[in-house]
């Protein structure tokens, strides 16, 4: 339970100082030594109640236009997701885990330093739309997501809005679907209940922290670990 409580402030202090990767924080440090299939919906259910509270706090920066077809699309892509994360084999599960966060991470740090925002074609709003389905369904990933909102997006109000809309459709279905096939188990709401306290805590502290901090460094940090982090992931698989 130490590393849970670890991973859990560790997450929701990044959520709560950048705005994004607690999911991939949560997942990295605990992939070695627990089974996707016992993380992802532990993370579900501790970053649901986030979801609410910002899109309701942002609503007026909510586009539907922007948010509803980018759900219905990662909807369509979290059911094989969810098939994928309760049957196959774990070991490939990890080693594809540690490419995603890489090749996120990579993308991440690449956007740090890009000062013009581009308008993706409809081809790649439908590419990254079931390519985050895949994701949210295995493993609660966003960010690949969040990278083709941050592109769209006015401003960062309308960023958390919308990405925290689809988040809420998102985690919604996810919720019951896993709760139909099994994933989310008694011991798994014990397990929540247990760390929902420290949630809040690394939450309040990522952002009274980011009231003091340079939030373009922290995110370049975060991500120069995470990339670090998949990597290792990678070949602790092999």
């Amino acid at each position: 339970m130490f590393f849970w409580i670890i991973a859990t402030i560790s997450a929701f202090f990044v959520k709560g100082l950048c705005g994004f990767a607690n999911t991939l924080v949560f997942t990295t440090i605990l992939s070695f030594g627990n089974n996707n299939v016992n993380i992802s919906p532990v993370e579900l259910l501790l970053g649901y109640p986030t979801n609410i509270i910002l899109a309701w706090k942002e609503r007026k920066s909510i586009k539907w236009s922007v948010c509803l077809p980018l759900a219905l699309l990662v909807i369509i892509g979290a059911v094989p997701g969810a098939l994928f994360l309760k049957n196959a084999n774990t070991s490939l599960i990890k080693m594809i885990f540690g490419v995603v966060i890489v090749f996120i991470g990579l993308e991440m740090l690449l956007r740090e330093f890009q000062t013009k925002k581009t308008k993706p074609s409809k081809a790649v709003l439908v590419m990254i739309g079931v390519l985050s389905g895949l994701l949210c369904g295995l493993y609660g990933i966003g960010a690949l997501l969040g990278a083709y909102v941050n592109r769209v997006a006015e401003n960062s109000s309308s960023f958390k809005a919308n990405i925290c809309v689809v988040f809420l459709i998102d985690n919604t279905f996810r919720i019951i679907l896993y709760g139909v096939w099994g994933i989310i188990t008694f011991n798994i709401l014990k397990q929540v209940i247990i760390l929902i306290p420290f949630m809040f805590i690394g939450l309040s502290l990522g952002m009274i922290s980011g009231k003091f901090l340079d939030e373009k460094i922290i995110k370049k940090t975060v991500v120069i670990m995470l990339i670090i982090s998949g990597a290792a992931l990678i070949l602790n698989s092999l």
